[in-house]
């Protein structure tokens, strides 16, 4: 996994709006939060992102921009927007394999018979600061919970108002 405090991996993707979005290009004044959701076939996901597209104001005004990826192509991505509505949530598509393994993602193969497509990331959030280095990072083998985005903002107030460091960075052996 990205540890905290090291570089954020590469992420350039297409997004519904129109053209590509980038890491490398994103500047924001706090943070940039990636929250990589499975795809269409996920409603945790969908429900996830409502909660997110209703705090982005005040996510906006903490200087924090928010991007959705999934490896869903255009169409399924496009079907998702329409399903939950959304009209500020910034939502990028067609993440590859290697990307979503660059940023360590669990990789789940759809069950024959099931809406899911042939290959999936599970879901992950990371918080990167404007310098593009690893906040905070999460990822889950499974969709069943997801971090509360209201407390994720509230913990990034504190950290910006406080001068509070990145942590977890020892984490795993060299």
């Amino acid at each position: 996994m990205p540890l905290p405090r090291s570089k954020a991996p590469a992420l350039t993707v297409p997004v519904l709006s129109g053209g590509t979005w980038s890491l490398a290009d994103s500047k924001p004044e706090a943070f940039t939060i990636v929250v990589f959701y499975r795809g269409k076939h996920c409603p945790i996901c969908k429900t996830y992102m409502k909660e997110i597209e209703e705090l982005l104001d005040q996510a906006g005004a903490q200087g924090i921009e928010v991007i959705a990826v999934s490896m869903d192509g255009e169409e399924r991505a496009r079907d998702t927007h329409a399903e939950i509505t959304t009209e500020k949530l910034r939502i990028g598509y067609e993440m590859d394999e290697a990307t979503a393994r660059a940023w360590d993602l669990y990789i789940s193969s759809g069950r024959p018979g099931t809406a899911e497509p042939e290959l999936f990331s599970e879901p992950g959030l990371f918080v990167i600061d404007a310098e593009g280095v690893v906040f905070f990072a999460q990822t889950q083998s499974a969709p069943f919970t997801r971090p509360d985005f209201g407390k994720l903002l509230g913990g990034l107030k504190f950290v910006v108002e406080n001068n509070y460091p990145s942590r977890g960075d020892l984490t795993k052996a060299a």
